[in-house]
């Protein structure tokens, strides 16, 4: 397995919703038309470089309010919940909304390869999926294992470069 940028060979879903593993807080990619959406599929289980991740995603989404970053985990509610209790929130005015992918249903809907071996669990290996205003993937990077994501710096260069190429495509 090589980190990757391209698309998989599923058709990504035209729309989404999933419930907050916290609160009553729901994320619909409908309702976020018109916006850049990026998708941050998490491990399961205990994962510390996914506490780091996500701690840092979410101090850059505090400086970027026009994208927004959706965290995924495919854990139970209570063990979203253990795990959310470990994020350092030093920095962080609110704590970021874990969402709930229940089953990695929406990760495999993506495309993001599974069979990493993790915790004695094999899980969907980490992955970010960049989506344009309507929902179409401008980018992704599916990692190789539990320490492979994608830096800030390379996540803010390709999202600029994709957003510029994607301004310049003509409209249909």
């Amino acid at each position: 397995m090589a980190a990757s940028e391209a698309n998989s060979k599923a058709e990504n879903p035209k729309t989404f919703s999933v419930k907050s593993a916290l609160d009553d807080t729901k994320f619909d990619l409908a309702e976020n038309r018109g916006k850049t959406v990026v998708l941050h599929f998490l491990l399961k289980t205990e994962c510390p470089y996914c506490l780091r991740y996500t701690r840092d995603y979410s101090l850059m989404a505090a400086k970027t309010p026009d994208v927004v970053h959706v965290f995924l985990k495919p854990d139970s509610e209570a063990d979203i919940k253990t795990w959310v209790s470990h994020l350092d929130p030093q920095g962080i005015k609110a704590l970021p909304t874990i969402y709930r992918d229940a089953n990695a249903k929406l990760a495999t809907q993506y495309g993001i390869p599974d069979g990493y071996k993790f915790h004695g669990q094999s899980v969907h290996y980490p992955a970010l999926v960049a989506l344009d205003g309507n929902g179409k993937e401008l980018f992704r990077y599916v990692g190789k294992n539990n320490g492979d994501r994608m830096s800030l710096t390379d996540f803010t260069k390709k999202l600029e470069a994709s957003m510029a190429k994607d301004a310049k495509a003509p409209a249909k």
